[in-house]
């Protein structure tokens, strides 16, 4: 054999040899790219905790997790929220949120939401996995959740808050040694962006001693631009020479929006401030019943006959002490004249 073909024997026998390695051991040709290509990895950047949808005993907390990919593709990622209450330590709301594989690098967000309850505070555990696997975890404390207002009661329309200008302002229309008629004028302002939709206003005049309710009003707030102020004006009649609390609330499909308080003191001898009295005055019922006297005008409150009062008010009775008094008035005189010399 001469040395071509000995070489040539030799060359085909290592294409073989190769041909045959490559076969039995699939992974020892690989791609150079993929060598140099970092394993994949995720974590998470940031957390960021918004309200949602605010429910009367319950809100919606809304989670939003910045999460970071480097590397090769990570495949089957969930992202999974724990809602823990901060003193008790119980678990109040778990859910998990399928993300799926992950890759191209960069950032992304992932959206998730728990449901607490509308007191206390709690521990928001947010936790990455990858097929399985924990890759990372970030804790999360939010506090205040009762301040949240709840959607239905959510409104940028409320009374107006003054140093100067009165909140509530109280005139005198008519007046007689019976009744009052006032004129009550409350100022609303609506701190939103937007026209407001109309909402109820309902007066209610308490005499301040007893919290019996002497008259009640109710009227309609047209749309208020935003920033603007509108003065809603109502009438009421209370029994003269009684002092009144006045309770004002603002209601939109009978859901209470806001409610302020102010006075009415007509009674000269003393006056009240709001949530104070300065001296407690004796009471009459019957001041204060509803509807038309007819033919009881004349009876009490159980039946009995009353005496009828003249035209300045006064009954038949005796004024003064009482006969009584008068009786033991002259024995004492008496008593005194046979002392004297």
């Amino acid at each position: 054999m001469d040395t071509r073909t000995a070489l040539l024997a030799a060359a085909a026998a290592l294409l073989l040899a190769g041909a045959i390695g490559a076969v039995a051991t699939p992974d020892a040709i690989t791609d150079p790219r993929e060598a140099n290509e970092r394993p994949g990895d995720v974590h998470i950047v940031d957390t960021v905790v918004s309200p949602g949808e605010v429910r009367g005993e319950t809100a919606e907390l809304r989670l939003g997790v910045d999460l970071r990919h480097r590397g090769s593709t990570v495949e089957n990622v969930t992202v999974r929220h724990r809602a823990i209450g901060a003193d008790s330590g119980l678990l109040v709301d778990e859910t998990t949120v399928d993300v799926g594989d992950v890759d191209g690098g960069g950032e992304r967000t992932v959206n998730g939401s728990v449901d607490v309850d509308r007191v206390g505070g709690y521990r928001i555990e947010t936790v990455v996995f990858a097929d399985g696997e924990r890759r990372a975890s970030q804790t999360t404390r939010v506090g205040g959740v009762a301040a949240l207002t709840p959607d239905y009661a959510d409104s940028r329309v409320g009374f107006t808050e003054g140093n100067v200008w009165p909140t509530v302002a109280v005139s005198v229309s008519e007046a007689d040694n019976e009744t009052a008629t006032l004129s009550v004028s409350l100022s609303v302002t609506n701190r939103g962006d937007a026209v407001s939709e109309p909402l109820d206003l309902r007066v209610l005049l308490r005499q301040s001693e007893s919290n019996v309710i002497a008259d009640e009003a109710s009227e309609t707030v047209g749309e208020v631009r935003p920033g603007r102020t509108d003065t809603v004006t109502t009438t009421v009649e209370v029994p003269a020479n009684y002092n009144y609390y006045i309770d004002a609330a603002l209601w939109s499909d009978d859901v209470l929006i806001d409610e302020t308080q102010g006075v009415a003191n007509l009674n000269p001898r003393e006056t009240i401030s709001a949530n104070q009295t300065t001296e407690e005055v004796e009471f009459a019922v019957e001041d204060f019943t509803r509807g038309g006297g007819g033919d009881d005008a004349g009876e009490g409150a159980d039946g009995a006959d009353r005496p009828e009062r003249d035209a300045d008010g006064a009954g038949d009775s005796t004024p003064g002490f009482g006969p009584l008094v008068a009786l033991v008035a002259l024995v004492a005189a008496a008593l005194v004249a046979r002392r004297r010399p």
